[in-house]
């Protein structure tokens, strides 16, 4: 074992969503994020599909140096969070990868000049604040005057996401970019 993998921590933070919990290392995972709901999602994932075969993960969701993962309603963070962390510090150990698919990730913005804007807001401010909550956003689109959104990770179905959205993300554009009146999430 060299020395680069042996020297592995897991920390451990609680989300906004009570079902979710994030599992940082001391170590970069991925560019980007990817985000698998499901177990059949995390066919081309040896990282998630190992978590997958815990009975109560529900969800796995990795962004940068962390993952988060969703835990069945019966599921007890008592009883799982142990059992996870040291799979996750093995598993980042022995270098699982997120993704069979390595690719970059390149960060481009499409559109006209406020669907840009939009973008480039979500990008640099509201992403780094929801991956620090284990979760991740995607700009899907902008139609008359109203943005649409993807949560995913800890936020997908989080009882906060709603607040965080229209009081946070909404209140943001909508100050910063005059064009935006409203701000929704689609349905995953």
């Amino acid at each position: 074992m060299s020395t680069a993998t042996s020297n592995i921590n897991v920390f451990t933070e609680s989300t906004p969503n009570p079902a979710t919990m994030k599992f940082l290392v001391n170590k970069l995972l991925i560019n980007g994020s990817v985000d698998y709901a499901t177990k059949e999602s995390a066919e081309k994932s040896p990282f998630a599909k190992e978590l997958f075969k815990f009975d109560f993960v529900n969800g796995v969701f990795f962004a940068s140096n962390f993952v988060t993962v969703t835990k069945t309603e019966t599921a007890s963070w008592d009883d799982i969070e142990p059992v996870l962390k040291d799979f996750v510090k093995g598993a980042v150990e022995a270098e699982l990868k997120v993704k069979d698919d390595i690719s970059e990730q390149e960060v481009s913005f499409e559109g006209n000049e406020a669907e840009v804007k939009i973008q480039q807001i979500l990008h640099d401010y509201v992403r780094p604040a929801v991956e620090q909550d284990g979760g991740a956003i995607t700009y899907k689109s902008f139609n008359e005057g109203v943005v649409t959104v993807e949560l995913r990770g800890s936020c997908s179905g989080c009882p906060s996401s709603t607040i965080t959205l229209k009081a946070g993300i909404e209140a943001l554009l909508k100050r910063m970019v005059p064009e935006v009146t409203e701000v929704v999430s689609e349905a995953l």
